[in-house]
């Protein structure tokens, strides 16, 4: 497993949280929300299925703020691609 120093912060974990529990959040930005999630506190990193909900995420015109916040938060965590 590929170790990464980022971790979601207290506020993107806020933000995955309301995100989780909104009714009207689509699969992928919960998808995001939930990586995001799982990666506080630990130095977990993001896989290829949820960084492509989280950039699904940030590019949606109709997700909340706090959607793309947790998607950030991901996508930060994803590990880079070696050449």
């Amino acid at each position: 497993m590929t170790v990464k120093n980022e971790r979601t912060s207290k506020k993107a974990a806020s933000s995955a949280g309301k995100t989780l529990s909104s009714k009207s959040g689509s699969k992928a930005a919960k998808s995001a929300a939930a990586s995001a999630l799982a990666q506080k506190g630990n130095a977990k990193v993001t896989g290829k299925a949820a960084a492509s909900k989280a950039a699904k995420t940030l590019q949606s015109k109709s997700a909340t703020k706090q959607a793309k916040s947790a998607a950030g938060s991901a996508l930060t965590q994803k590990p880079k691609k070696r050449r």
